[in-house]
């Protein structure tokens, strides 16, 4: 983690406030990439990069407050001000924008965040996008003015004037890939309508699933030559730092990455919000916060 000063911190939105995060030599970022922000000791949370990757003294972060919720949101918007600091991490990316002629951007509400990025990256590299951004009305949708710029290539459709997006037209209408960040239901109905093969998602909170009970299962930790038994109860990751095998970690909920972990030997049973469906049939990583075994086994690369 580093200390970064808020050179400022601006209302976008009814609820949604900016930081700008300045520092020397911030380490550089692609569009799609987060932070994990040190709202308090002992709390940290996740916020995407929403200002210019070409930017190399600031980022920006945009904060929705969550009311209720764990009270990191409200801690920001109350607390945090201009010409104060905050401790970040270095960047990671797990929604990164595959080069492509062309894009559709699907936003709900704050997840307009990780897209601004990649319509500034779109935008500059020629490609044809169009982005479509709902919310539950125009005074709650952040950075308007911002993407005024772009035209009609902005669609805006607040739900009290328009209704839910449409998002069985949105992908019939092109055959492009499909970045789409927002609440839950919005990705769950857009992981059912979207043709395979064409959508990435990213979640700020855990996917919607119902798992089965837990099993016991024995993992090997390879490069530690240690063997621990995970009960039924039991998540690899604490069971692991119990026995001295450090791990990084943040959310310990399946969205942040910062716990993944090649695996070497046996079937992972994936319960991540991150990894995409290619990604858990191919086995080979998996997220030790949240996820188990299928296998009476897994051997991992730690």
């Amino acid at each position: 983690m580093r200390t970064v000063r808020v050179a400022a911190k601006t209302t976008e939105a009814r609820d949604v406030v900016s930081f700008v995060l300045a520092g020397d030599g911030l380490p550089p970022w692609q569009p799609g990439a987060h932070v994990d922000v040190e709202v308090r000791p002992g709390m940290v949370r996740q916020y995407s990069l929403c200002g210019d990757p070409g930017e190399r003294d600031r980022w920006r972060i945009a904060v929705l407050r969550e009311d209720p919720g764990r009270g990191g949101s409200r801690h920001l918007h109350d607390a945090v001000s201009a010409g104060g600091s905050l401790r970040v991490s270095e960047p990671r990316n797990n929604f990164p924008l595959v080069p492509a002629t062309a894009y559709v951007f699907v936003a709900g509400g704050i997840g307009i965040t990780p897209l601004l990025p990649m319509l500034r990256r779109a935008e500059a590299e020629g490609a044809d996008w169009t982005l479509y951004y709902g919310g539950r009305r125009r005074d709650r949708m952040a950075f308007l003015d911002e993407l005024s710029v772009h035209g009609d290539r902005v669609r805006v459709l607040p739900e009290d004037e328009h209704g839910l997006l449409p998002l069985a037209e949105i992908f019939a209408a092109s055959d492009a890939p499909v970045y789409c960040c927002g609440p839950e239901p919005l990705l769950a109905a857009a992981e059912q309508l979207c043709p395979p093969g064409r959508l990435r998602v990213e979640r700020f909170h855990p996917r919607d699933a119902e798992y089965g009970p837990g099993q016991a299962f024995e993992v090997i930790a390879s490069a530690s030559g240690k063997t621990v038994r995970v009960g039924a109860e039991e998540s690899i990751l604490d069971v692991l730092d119990a026995a001295g095998v450090t791990m990084p970690s943040s959310c310990r909920e399946g969205t942040c990455g910062t716990c993944e972990t090649a695996v070497l030997e046996g079937e992972p049973d994936h319960r991540d919000s991150i990894l995409s469906e290619e990604e858990r049939a191919d086995g080979k990583t998996m997220m030790v916060c949240v996820s188990r075994a299928r296998s009476p086994r897994l051997v991992l690369d730690i």
